[in-house]
């Protein structure tokens, strides 16, 4: 099996297949998270929460309908466990071919669509796999691209990211000194693991910040008003 080719031709049937919506193909790359994490076994066990956790689904109803859907549609072979003890079992189709390995001709666009797909926290090879087994992707690049992620590699390069979005430099400079002294950790002590996403929330919230504190033109005017007076005053009137 060719971990490439495999998505290459995943990606091709899904451009064409109207009848999916970004649930189903989020599911699907989780199920095929977990069926290069048994070594593209024949039939693999699966669970829904592991599996709903992957594919960002928050809703049991949502999860059952788009694997049935995905069954019925010969994207898998779906065989539900009654047994709470026993996960679901999953049958993966080969799409490209009936019993041979996909031969599609290789993309570079969609093999880096794949790559985004892909989930970025978990390896390559997990608990399913022979502790000596060799990984079928290699690992190496994604482990630097991580790294480099979870910290920037110098004051310049986040101040470079808050001017490229539209954001002076001091403002790029508070956010790089305010986690460098925590440690490039969140709040709750955790490594942060996505330094852009966590400057882009900071600058979402700088700017809900700034919008909240901008003095309405009305109200400045009606205290410009009340604070105006005149020179001519007639002091026999009660006050």
């Amino acid at each position: 099996m060719n971990y490439i080719k495999l998505l290459n031709a995943a990606f091709e049937k899904f451009y064409f297949d109207d009848r999916l919506n970004p649930t189903h193909i989020s599911l699907y790359m989780a199920l095929f998270q977990e069926w290069n994490s048994s070594r593209f076994a024949d039939e693999f066990y699966v669970n829904r929460r592991d599996l709903m956790r992957a594919a960002k689904i928050g809703s049991k109803s949502t999860y059952h309908r788009c694997v049935t859907d995905l069954d019925s549609w010969l994207y898998l072979a779906y065989f539900p466990s009654n047994n709470p003890y026993k996960g679901s079992k999953i049958k993966m189709s080969i799409i490209g071919t009936s019993d041979e390995p996909v031969t599609g001709q290789y993309n570079p666009i969609l093999e880096q669509l794949a790559e985004q797909y892909r989930p970025r926290n978990e390896p390559v090879l997990d608990s399913h796999s022979p502790i000596n087994g060799q990984a079928l992707v290699s690992t190496t690049n994604n482990i630097k691209q991580v790294n480099t992620i979870k910290r920037p590699k110098g004051w310049q390069a986040v101040i470079d990211f808050f001017i490229e979005k539209g954001f002076n430099a001091d403002e790029g400079k508070k956010f790089f000194e305010h986690y460098a002294d925590r440690e490039w950790k969140t709040s709750d002590g955790k490594p942060i693991r996505d330094w852009r996403a966590v400057a882009k929330n900071w600058m979402d919230r700088t700017e809900l910040f700034d919008e909240e504190n901008k003095p309405n033109k009305k109200e400045a005017s009606q205290i410009k008003d009340n604070l105006r007076t005149t020179k001519n005053k007639d002091y026999g009137q009660p006050l």
